[in-house]
């Protein structure tokens, strides 16, 4: 058997479980994917964005309507080898891919020296929404797992001091007709590693000099959320589940305060009603 359909049976037998059935779930409960919709698929290189692409492409051979995909990669300025190692990885798995290149990594630097993250991420955002509306597609796929969404409500907390999270699917304020939908949202990172290491498959990280050097200097606020999530987790494994489900159990009489759209709302507005 070809590798590429090995990967893709381990998908729906061996991470059964704990993939395809929590891949299926999210798209589900949250009305993710819907029939005839035609979804840009974005792969970034890495683990999350290429098994949401393989669960993508085999709901579209056997699910229940139909719905067209692109997969599509945007090149931010990788290097050489980053770039041929993607284009190796969807060789390897049977992605037909289109690659089209961008300078994010270099403007970003530029623009914004202290914080090149945020900018880099506000920029692909922009960059992938435009090539969705050139390819006519109605949503946007993003590679972020169940992890990101528990990190993300902590980081909000912890240094945003708001209480928000990573939704599974939001309107584009500024592209009308988007939508941006995240496939993977309830399957946890360990499963996405196994399936790796399983599979012995070869990903790339995020590939940036900005990144690399603040892992090296340890200074990442979402490493440091990671790792406490890792700690909590030794006295009760049920941490991050239960992170997720009070995000879906809040109890408004019991909340201070708390936005709607930008009005705010003051627990003391129905107090003594």
């Amino acid at each position: 058997m070809e590798k590429y359909k090995e990967v893709e049976r381990s998908i729906i037998t061996t991470y059964r479980k704990d993939i395809w059935s929590k891949f299926i779930k999210a798209v589900q409960d949250y009305e993710l994917i819907t029939e005839n919709d035609k979804i840009m698929v974005c792969i970034s290189g890495g683990k999350d964005s290429f098994l949401m692409a393989k669960c993508i492409e085999e709901l579209i051979r056997h699910g229940k309507f139909p719905f067209e995909a692109k997969y599509v990669v945007m090149d931010p300025g990788y290097s050489d080898y980053n770039r041929k190692m993607i284009e190796d990885t969807a060789n390897e798995l049977n992605l037909q891919v289109e690659i089209f290149k961008s300078d994010i990594f270099e403007v970003a630097g530029k623009l914004s020296p202290d914080s090149p993250c945020y900018m880099c991420a506000k920029m692909r955002r922009g960059f992938l929404y435009n090539k969705a509306k050139e390819l006519g597609c109605n949503k946007i796929a993003l590679g972020h797992h169940f992890d990101d969404v528990i990190e993300t409500t902590l980081l909000s907390m912890f240094y945003g001091a708001e209480i928000k999270t990573m939704m599974p699917k939001l309107h584009s304020d500024n592209f009308p007709g988007l939508e941006l939908i995240r496939p993977l949202y309830l399957v946890k990172e360990s499963a996405i590693i196994a399936w790796k290491d399983k599979n012995e498959l070869n990903f790339i990280n995020c590939a940036c000099s900005f990144t690399e050097k603040a892992s090296r200097e340890d200074i990442s606020k979402r490493k440091e959320i990671k790792e406490l999530i890792r700690e909590l987790k030794k006295k009760n494994n049920d941490i991050d589940l239960n992170i997720f489900r009070s995000l879906n159990n809040v109890n408004l009489n019991c909340i201070i305060g708390y936005k709607i759209a930008k009005t705010y709302h003051s627990f003391l507005e129905d107090y003594d009603k």
